[in-house]
């Protein structure tokens, strides 16, 4: 099993799939959204990627994350049934571990029917297996009693941080980044799906 890869990001598509050349080896990884943003490489250009490997009767699929939290978060996801490798990645290119940690602590529903694919049944899932099992870096979260989280505009504030995290983590300025996120709309934003925003966001920069 391979738990980390240590090299360089040779290629890096829109969807968060990367090639990391490790010693001329090409490791194919899948990685949420806005990873290699945070990978955070050293004077040589290398990275050091936590990796998850995947193993089914036909395949053996690699995922990697900037923190050993962010991978510790995909195993607890892909614990909860009815929730696989792909569906955990959107679940964190959306919502790093901590955030993640912080949103069921806080009882934000909102922020997980947010994310494209995750439906309310899923979601509430979600918060009633994952409560207490994420691991959560800084200050702990304080559970919100009264509920009162959820709503469109925390959901397209959610989408806002994840389309920033992605468009800096493919090269771009933070002023590039919000400038193209606020020319897509807080409206259309928030109903988009974040693969489409993505793309629709990198065509506003070709501009």
């Amino acid at each position: 099993m391979i738990g980390r890869l240590t090299g360089r990001v040779v290629a890096h598509e829109e969807d968060g799939s990367l090639v990391v050349d490790v010693g001329g080896v090409g490791y194919e990884v899948t990685a949420p959204l806005g990873t290699v943003g945070r990978l955070g490489a050293d004077g040589g250009g290398q990275v050091c990627l936590f990796v998850h490997t995947h193993v089914r009767e036909d395949t053996l699929s690699l995922f990697g994350f900037a923190t050993e939290r962010d991978r510790a978060a995909f195993r607890a996801l892909i614990g909860v049934s009815n929730v696989g490798p792909r569906t955990a990645v959107a679940v964190l290119s959306a919502l790093p571990a901590d955030d993640l940690a912080r949103a069921i602590a806080k009882n934000e529903l909102g922020r997980l029917t947010a994310i494209s694919g995750i439906g309310k049944k899923t979601a509430e899932r979600l918060m009633l297996e994952l409560r207490g099992k994420l691991p959560v870096g800084g200050a702990p979260a304080t559970p919100d009693p009264a509920g009162t989280t959820d709503g469109p505009a925390k959901a397209a504030g959610a989408k806002v941080d994840v389309l920033l995290g992605a468009l800096t983590g493919l090269g771009y300025r933070q002023q590039e980044a919000e400038r193209a996120v606020k020319g897509l709309g807080e409206e259309h934003v928030a109903e988009g799906a974040i693969a489409d925003l993505v793309k629709e966001a990198l065509h506003l920069l070709a501009k």
